[in-house]
């Protein structure tokens, strides 16, 4: 339940109106009466106001493991007690460690790491490589996608809600698939469904000249409202894309690290023999610090003939934070937690929707779980409803509408069942409001 607050009252409106007046008007807010988070513990944080909420969304899937985690905040203390900042130019043995656990984990072969600041950077990173490996600048991309907000990520997304320009260094093409409820394939078993999205790529690469450089698709499109294709529909994809000699990106910076519970990777829901040749991460390895990368074969990774480095990419500070957050992830195996009670909520939450005539449908996997409501001005008046009872959830989809649901992969049963029970009132109020 949300805090009673400490009396500093009006904290968030003055902040509010100093930041309207000095930051772009497109950078956007939650809520009608935006928050300052000021701190967090577990799964759970406070504004500056002094109200408590239980934290589904870790501030958009980057809280992987938990708040003020001790190992990460020990990890970060020593190192900067040391040095904060050297650059990619200098050895950092953190760093090194920290590629070869990634190496490993990727399931890609000779496989090399190059780490960035972000997921943007990660993808403009795959998308450089790829474009050069292949001496093309044609790039596939799926339908509804998002890849991040740098020129050349907005070029390659698919969600016109966060695409302002149509201009591009790329000349990209949009693929069927990554939304299985909606277009013109909805209606087709899942195997029928499948099968015409690969009917519709090959007419796609056969009538390209000069070769597609890659496909890039996030296994679960997570700014697009949780969305996802029928498991092996990449997999197919893949089959086509090795005979034309195209490159698969595999961008699991939302779905990576067991969030989606039954796998590691997102890419492994649809065949774990189907490695991709490229693979983004970002978010939630360093749990809140400034870490991305880049994971390819040799072959792709070592293909640029100029030099290239990162400042901040790798830096002491965060890779020692990613290392120890990677370590804590893999030893309390929160995959498994994200598994058992990622379900446990989907199946609440699907009870809870089943008598709601606003929610067209909800759906996830792990803890990452998304609830479509009939419009965004729902899904907007839930959010609020949530806040105001002690909840942070999230916002995605085409229109707004659908409540991104992702809390560290730490959250308990206990808590589990708290958030359900607050996004049942709020989504029975929106109910009733629809209704009017």
């Amino acid at each position: 339940m949300s805090g009673t607050g400490n009396g500093r009252v009006g904290v968030h409106a003055e902040l509010t109106r100093r930041h309207r007046a000095v930051l772009p008007d497109w950078q956007a807010l939650m809520y009608q009466q935006p928050i300052e988070i000021t701190h967090g513990e577990g799964r759970r944080v406070w504004d500056a106001e002094g109200r408590c909420y239980l934290d589904f969304f870790g501030g958009i899937l980057t809280t992987m493991t938990a708040h003020a985690l001790p190992e990460v905040t020990e990890a970060i203390r020593e190192q900067a007690g040391k040095i904060l900042h050297s650059s990619t130019l200098y050895l950092n043995h953190h760093a090194v460690e920290l590629a070869e656990r990634i190496a490993t984990l990727s399931g890609i072969e000779d496989a090399r790491v190059f780490l960035t600041t972000s997921g943007t950077e990660a993808n403009d990173t795959a998308l450089l490589l790829a474009t050069t490996f292949r001496r093309s600048n044609q790039v596939l991309a799926m339908r509804n996608a998002y890849h991040g907000r740098s020129f050349s990520a907005v070029g390659i997304t698919g969600n016109a809600s966060w695409a302002p320009t149509s201009l591009s260094p790329l000349q990209t093409l949009y693929v069927h698939g990554g939304v299985r409820t909606r277009g013109p394939f909805a209606e087709l078993s899942d195997e029928e469904f499948i099968a015409r999205c690969v009917e519709d790529l090959e007419d796609l690469l056969a009538q390209r000249r000069g070769g597609v450089a890659a496909l890039i698709a996030e296994p679960i499109q997570g700014v697009g409202g949780f969305t996802s294709p029928p498991d092996g529909l990449y997999a197919a994809f893949k089959e086509v894309l090795d005979r034309h000699g195209v490159l698969w990106i595999s961008d699991e910076v939302q779905t990576g690290w067991g969030r989606t519970g039954d796998h590691f990777w997102g890419w492994q829901a649809h065949g774990a023999n189907g490695a991709p040749d490229i693979l983004t991460f970002a978010k939630g390895i360093g749990n809140g610090l400034s870490m991305g990368g880049v994971v390819a074969r040799a072959e792709i990774m070592n293909c640029l003939d100029a030099n290239s480095i990162s400042t901040f990419g790798g830096s002491p500070i965060t890779t020692a934070g990613a290392l120890a957050n990677l370590n804590h992830l893999l030893e309390r195996d929160l995959q498994g937690n994200a598994r058992r009670v990622g379900g446990l909520l989907l199946s609440r939450l699907q009870a809870v929707a089943a008598g709601l005539s606003c929610v067209r449908e909800v759906r996830g996997r792990g803890l990452m779980i998304g609830v479509e409501l009939a419009d965004g001005s729902l899904a907007s008046a839930v959010t609020e409803a949530a806040r105001e009872n002690g909840l942070l959830v999230g916002k995605g989809g085409r229109q707004g509408s659908v409540l991104r649901i992702a809390p560290p992969l730490s959250l308990t049963v206990a808590e589990a069942e708290e958030g359900a029970d607050i996004l049942d009132t709020a989504l029975r109020q929106a109910e009733k409001q629809a209704t009017r």
